[in-house]
C-alpha cells in the first residue's frame, strides 16, 4: 500500500557509549494491514559517509509504506565519538542499539547496507534471523574474520589489505545461508570493492535459499548513495526490487537470480 510519507525526523539513540545521530522518515498508511510491514534501516559506508547521503531513500522506502530509518555511526555526521575508536564490531552493536530501540520486537525488518556496512548487515542477519524479511547491499565490503573486532587505529588496514583476507569473512556463509529476499546492486565498474569481492558475495546469495536480483549501473560509482541521491528513477527500482516480497505497493512477484543492468 502507498502512503505520504511523515517529515523526516531527527533524534539521538544512547548506544554502545556513544550519542548516535539518527533519523527517521514514518509511513502514513491509509488502512491498517493485518500486520505491521518491516521497517527499513539504512546504513551508511565508511569515511566521510553519513545518514544524510540516505534520505532520498528514506523517503522512497516510506511512500511505499514503510518506516524508514538510519543513524550515523560513531565518528560520522552527528554522532559522538571517533573514527579512529570504531570497528566492525561497535558498527553492529550500535545498529543494534537503534534497531532494538526504535522498531517493536514484533515488527520485521529490513537492512539496507551500503559499503562498509555490507557486513554489518550480515552480522544483523545473523543477530535477528527470521525476523529480516529482506536485505539490499549497495557495493558492499565483507571483511576477515579476525578483523571484526579491531579498533579502525589499531591495525585494522594492514588485515584487511592482506591478500585474500576477505575470503575468511563470516559474512559469506551468512549470505549462503540466507531465506530473505536479496538485491545486490554495484556499480559495473567499482573502484574500491575488488571485484572478487562482488563475485564473492553474488555467489553466497546464488547458493542461498533467498529469491535474489543483481542491479547493476554501468554510469554510477562506489559511492552509490550519493549516485541514488541524484538518479530518482535507478534509485525507485533498487527499492522496489528490495520490496518485492514484503507485501509493500509496487512489490508484486519476482524472478529468482534475475540481474538487470540499468
Amino acid at each position: 500500500m502507498s502512503s505520504h510519507p511523515s517529515p523526516l525526523r531527527t533524534f539521538t539513540v544512547d548506544g554502545d557509549g556513544e550519542s548516535l545521530s539518527c533519523a527517521r522518515v514514518d509511513a502514513v498508511r491509509t488502512a491498517a494491514g493485518p500486520c505491521p510491514l518491516p521497517t527499513v534501516v539504512l546504513l551508511h559506508g565508511a569515511g566521510t559517509s553519513d545518514k544524510t547521503r540516505l534520505t532520498d531513500l528514506m523517503t522512497d522506502f516510506a511512500t511505499r509504506g514503510h518506516h524508514a530509518l538510519a543513524c550515523d555511526f560513531a565518528g560520522h555526521g552527528d554522532s559522538s565519538g571517533t573514527l579512529e575508536a570504531l570497528s566492525l564490531q561497535r558498527r553492529f552493536r550500535q545498529a543494534r542499539a537503534v534497531i532494538d530501540h526504535c522498531v517493536p520486537a514484533e515488527v520485521g525488518l529490513v537492512l539496507i547496507g551500503f559499503s562498509m556496512s555490507g557486513q554489518t548487515v550480515a552480522d544483523l542477519v545473523a543477530h535477528y534471523g527470521p525476523r529480516v524479511a529482506a536485505i539490499g547491499l549497495c557495493a558492499p565490503a565483507v571483511y576477515a574474520a579476525r578483523a571484526w573486532t579491531v579498533p579502525f587505529r589499531a591495525g585494522f588496514t594492514e588485515i584487511i589489505r592482506a591478500p585474500e583476507s576477505w575470503r575468511t569473512s563470516p559474512a559469506l556463509e551468512v549470505f549462503r545461508s540466507l531465506s530473505a529476499r536479496a538485491v545486490l546492486a554495484t556499480p559495473a565498474n567499482d573502484a574500491v570493492i575488488p571485484p572478487a569481492v562482488t563475485e564473492a558475495v553474488a555467489a553466497a546469495l546464488s547458493a542461498s535459499r533467498s529469491s535474489f536480483a543483481r542491479l547493476i549501473y554501468p554510469e554510477a560509482d562506489h559511492r552509490l548513495g550519493l549516485w541514488f541521491a541524484d538518479n530518482a528513477a535507478p534509485r525507485g527500482r533498487f527499492v522496489d526490487a528490495v520490496l518485492r516480497s514484503t507485501g509493500s505497493a509496487g512489490g508484486g512477484t519476482g524472478a529468482q537470480r534475475a540481474t538487470v543492468i540499468g
